[in-house]
């Protein structure tokens, strides 16, 4: 289902060239990288956070993880995830898929400066087989993105 919806908003805005359907599961950073044949830092990641009561999303590169501080100073709290089981109920798709295309109305979209070092990115699209390969800037221009924020960390370095 999850992917039913990101397909229909992706072929809303004539961007399906950019979606990808893959052999090997993509679930996780590691299995999506194995899948396309790129390195983890290329997987645009999805992760999901409450923010004044409500979900955010922030995508991500796949080497990254969330800075405590930056995020704080950004969102004025703490980061806060958003449990696993209301992950469908909160976004609209299912761990393993969740992606920034055809997510429940009221989430707002944040995409990290992480993924700027790549020419390419790899999203999910709405399930754990199919992905969104494009550049940042397309990735942007078709999500529903309220802008770039800085609030990561590249995983080992302090």
């Amino acid at each position: 289902m999850s992917y039913e919806v990101a397909k229909a908003y992706i072929e809303k805005l004539g961007a399906m060239e950019y979606v990808h359907h893959r052999e090997i599961c993509i679930d996780t950073v590691e299995h999506a990288a194995q899948s396309i044949g790129c390195t983890e830092a290329e997987i645009a990641k999805s992760l999901t956070f409450m923010v004044d009561g409500k979900p955010i999303m922030v995508v991500m590169a796949g080497d990254t993880k969330v800075n405590s501080g930056k995020f704080k100073q950004y969102f004025h709290q703490k980061p806060s995830m958003v449990p696993r089981d209301l992950v469908q109920e909160l976004i609209g798709h299912e761990p393993g898929g969740v992606c920034a295309f055809g997510i429940n109305e009221g989430v707002d979209v944040y995409l990290d400066v992480s993924l700027k070092r790549f020419e390419m990115v790899h999203s999910a699209a709405g399930d754990d087989y199919n992905t969104f390969d494009s550049s940042p800037e397309i990735l942007e221009k078709y999500t529903p993105c309220k802008g770039w924020v800085d609030i990561c960390k590249i995983i080992g370095e302090e």
